[in-house]
């Protein structure tokens, strides 16, 4: 009875010792306990998706790399038009947007698929009309942001940088005029 009073009835779940990283499971009527592991008495609820194993595994690139990468995914596109360009597993993707809808999620029936926990089932779908290029949140539990900031839908321009659980997206609009302009120099040093 005296946890009920003192203040150190936790309640059911489990608590990550915030000094070392000990996990502490409760049942409702258990005391929080010094920690097995260092003594601290310094817990907070322990998530499902906190720790290293669910940590961001792309770094947010400075802005002179952020330009760098941007021009070497312009450089590797071949056809005008629409592509989200993104890395997965150290190496550089890039998926060309021709239909109006294109889901990106951790769904197979995703067009755009993570396997990753931090990315739901439908998590995002990209809509292309004749007004423009969007990004909605297809009721994710973990948002979608686009440069930053956490968005229901945002009309996409050239250059933004979605993100979607751990993955960096990045929208481009690659001009007919562009392509031409990479052939014409390619001929020319040739």
């Amino acid at each position: 009875m005296e946890s009920l009073t003192s203040g150190t009835l936790a309640g059911t779940g489990s608590f990550r010792c915030e000094e070392c990283g000990y996990v502490v499971t409760l049942a409702a009527a258990d005391a929080l306990p010094d920690c097995p592991g260092c003594g601290s008495k310094s817990f907070a609820r322990a998530s499902l998706f906190s720790g290293p194993r669910f940590a961001r595994t792309t770094e947010e690139r400075s802005p002179e790399d952020r330009e760098a990468w941007l021009e070497e995914a312009r450089e590797t596109t071949t056809e005008p038009g629409q592509y989200l360009f993104f890395e997965r597993d150290g190496k550089n993707e890039s998926i060309a947007l021709q239909r109006e809808w294109t889901r990106v999620g951790r769904s197979l029936a995703a067009d755009v698929r993570f396997d990753d926990p931090t990315v739901s089932r439908r998590h995002a779908l990209i809509v292309r009309q004749a007004d423009g290029v969007r990004v909605l949140d297809d009721r994710s539990l973990n948002g979608v942001f686009v440069n930053g900031e956490r968005v229901e839908w945002r009309e996409l321009r050239d250059g933004d940088e979605i993100v979607v659980g751990r993955y960096r997206l990045t929208f481009l609009e690659v001009e007919p005029a562009a392509v031409g302009a990479a052939d014409t120099t390619l001929e020319a040093a040739g």
